[in-house]
């Protein structure tokens, strides 16, 4: 091959690697398979080591080609390097907008309706990237604003990122590095088997991809990118920001195409809603949205601040964890008589509501933590679930802080308190501490708040203060006093009246009706949770033999002459659950209560699930749900996956089929990418259930 021929190849096979590299890393829409890609990418190595004469700077062969490096060069940015400021909710928001108009007015711009651009904000690195004549010269972090690194070798490492330009043009692109969950979870992957550490998040990493001094580890870790703004520009500039973002996908950047041009603040809320159903279902990270005032002639009145643009800000989504203090630590006493340590925080907003209590567990995680009164600690909190201490901030204690211990007695009937080894995963223990003490007004309460609850009896109405003025009052010492309840009796008590105790009472009486597993689930029984009710309704009559049950006499008659080992013959059901149930429905008390409660005309309503209704098109597959769902609650959610023959678990493992992930899914979602378990939203949660 002659230098005439080579040159025109080389050229050829440039051009058409880039076009594959665009379909591939930007349109995510290759048009050749990967072994098509590589034996091109070949032939252009072979080529350009034969006639180097020919290779270039914007060659794809040259995008891992530098030596590492010793350290980073600064460099001052052209331009400067605002941040937006952050808005965390609507009224935030619209005082930015009111004062946003207030000074366009005051410029003399007549109107004052204004459109918004409203982009992802995609919590990754922020990179500015200098062309010449269309041709990639230089690429910088950040830094502070004003000087930045330059980490040119490794942003050429990006396959998205184009080493040449559609137009031969002058320009600085604005923009982030970022890196995907899944490629998050193979780098840890491989972190742990070396015994490195792990990086902590998707941001974490994709900075200290950039930062590698060696382009090879860089290029090693697949990261991407999304241009969104430019800072200079040969020519005119775009009088819009959507204009503007339209111009960069024809220069050949990578833009996210979730944008939407607003035409008024309620719909930027709108779309802000929108994003915080559904941040978690991409593989990239999103903190809130960027929402810019689309006209630029606008933005260049309104200018700056000493630190940001006047003319857009960042709407945060609401945070899952946040930092406070602990002010002090107190025991509550639960249902089957646990002691759980309960930290009492500084109050702090947190995904989107305001917290005061953060739970501690036990004894054990206290110490794990190391957490004291008067520490600064970070708090999760996921969608429903309990906040929870996860990290004590150790730098900022003062040393006034003060160590805690848990009770010997217990803390509401001054009654013994036993430290109990619970079993958890092979190799883990846990300890809870215990009141002994049967008749612990705590224990009652939380029995019969547990009772009446939402999940048991669903007595609207009847809340755990209603139940401890009742017990206070000796209306109410067990379940089956609540039934007897009149509104005679409750009529001259504080906080009643003739209308609060009728409804109080008809609420009662609408409870009385009741399906088994909710029936179940009410009773309290120690060891026997939601699931574990769900699982003795649907497999009644393998426990119960040839006896009919079709009341409550019957079901407690049965139910006291079952073994242990009659019970861990349902699937699902473990030791300390036979255990329980063997010795509730044995104890002489609890069949008395039954009686009492079968004489006051308890109906139970038998279960008709699946296997009866001929529908088990979920039948063998696991579910667990994570995270808020907008259509459904938790429970009627649960309720459709059981009818058609699912099953629900409260964990993630190889052995789960689907993770429904709604708002601010938490760790279940980060488990369910690292093993590999299909996630899936709530639109397509409503396909498989056939809604």
């Amino acid at each position: 091959m002659d230098k005439k021929e080579a040159k025109n190849r080389i050229d050829k096979l440039k051009k058409e690697i880039d076009r594959h590299r665009y379909a591939y890393h930007v349109l995510d829409a290759p048009e050749i398979s990967d072994a098509a890609y590589d034996s091109l990418f070949a032939e252009l190595s072979a080529l350009e080591k034969e006639f180097p004469e020919f290779a270039t700077s914007t060659s794809p062969t040259q995008r891992v080609g530098a030596e590492p490096l010793k350290a980073f060069q600064k460099v001052r940015h052209a331009r400067t390097q605002w941040s937006f400021d952050d808005v965390f909710d609507l009224e935030e928001l619209k005082a930015w907008e009111e004062k946003a108009k207030r000074m366009l007015e005051k410029a003399g711009v007549a109107d004052s309706q204004l459109e918004y651009c409203c982009e992802l904000k995609i919590d990754g690195l922020k990179m500015i990237l200098t062309y010449a004549k269309g041709k990639f010269a230089a690429g910088a972090t950040r830094g502070d604003g004003v000087i930045g690194e330059d980490v040119t070798s490794n942003l050429k490492t990006i396959q998205s990122i184009p080493l040449e330009l559609e137009q031969a043009v002058d320009v600085i692109a604005v923009g982030e590095c970022w890196l995907g969950k899944k490629e998050l979870a193979r780098i840890n992957q491989e972190r742990e088997k070396k015994g490195e550490a792990l990086f902590a998040n998707t941001r974490n990493a994709a900075a200290g991809s950039i930062r590698q001094l060696d382009p090879r580890i860089a290029a090693s870790r697949r990261l991407d990118s999304f241009i969104y703004d430019i800072d200079r520009l040969e020519g005119a500039a775009p009088a819009t920001q959507v204009e503007e973002l339209e111009l960069l996908k024809k220069l050949g950047f990578k833009v996210n195409t979730e944008y939407r041009l607003c035409k008024n603040i309620e719909q930027a809320q709108e779309f802000y809603k929108s994003w915080t159903d559904k941040k978690n279902q991409q593989d990239y990270e999103i903190d809130g949205i960027v929402i810019k005032i689309n006209s630029r002639e606008f933005q260049e009145t309104l200018g700056y601040t000493g630190k940001s643009p006047r003319w857009g800000v960042a709407y945060k989504f609401p945070a899952a964890q946040v930092t406070t203090v602990v002010e002090d630590i107190k025991v509550q006493v639960g249902r089957t008589g646990a002691l759980t340590p309960v930290a009492y925080l500084r109050p702090v907003r947190v995904a989107g509501s305001t917290v005061s209590r953060a739970t501690l567990h036990n004894e054990d995680e206290i110490r794990r933590l190391d957490v004291r009164i008067g520490d600064t600690v970070i708090i999760h909190k996921a969608g429903d679930v309990i906040p929870e201490v996860v990290e004590v901030v150790k730098n900022l204690r003062t040393g006034k802080e003060k160590m805690f211990h848990m009770p010997t007695d217990c803390p509401m009937c001054g009654g013994p308190v036993k430290r109990e080894i619970i079993g958890l995963k092979k190799g883990e223990e846990s300890a809870a501490h215990y009141c002994l003490n049967p008749g612990c007004f705590a224990i009652k309460r939380e029995q019969l708040s547990h009772f009446v609850s939402r999940k048991g009896f669903n007595i609207v109405g009847f809340g755990e203060k209603i139940v401890e003025h009742l017990m206070q009052e000796g209306l109410v010492s067990n379940a089956a006093d609540i039934f007897e309840l009149t509104v005679g009796d409750l009529e001259p008590l504080e906080r009643f009246a003739e209308k609060s105790a009728l409804k109080l009472v008809e609420a009662i009486e609408k409870s009385k009706k009741i399906t088994l597993e909710k029936f179940l689930y009410a009773l309290g029984i120690r060891h026997v949770g939601e699931e574990t009710a769900v699982l003795i309704a649907q497999n009644l009559q393998s426990v119960a033999g040839n006896k009919k049950i079709r009341n409550l006499e019957a079901l407690a008659e049965t139910f006291a002459q079952i073994s242990v080992d009659s019970w861990l013959k349902i699937k699902g059901i473990g030791e300390k659950s036979a255990q329980s149930l063997a010795q509730w429905f044995g104890d002489k008390e609890n069949k008395k209560l039954l009686g009492r409660m079968q004489a006051l005309w308890i109906v139970l309503e038998f279960p008709a699930f699946a296997e009866a209704a001929g529908i088990r098109s979920l039948s063998g597959k696991v579910f667990v749900l994570t995270g808020q769902l907008a259509g459904f609650t938790r429970d009627e959610a649960k309720d459709m996956i059981r009818k058609r023959g699912g099953e629900i678990s409260s964990s993630v493992s190889k052995k789960t089929d689907y993770v429904v992930a709604g708002v601010d899914p938490g760790s279940k979602y980060d488990k369910a990418k690292e093993l590999g378990v299909k996630v899936i939203d709530e639109e397509e949660f409503k396909k498989i259930l056939g809604e």
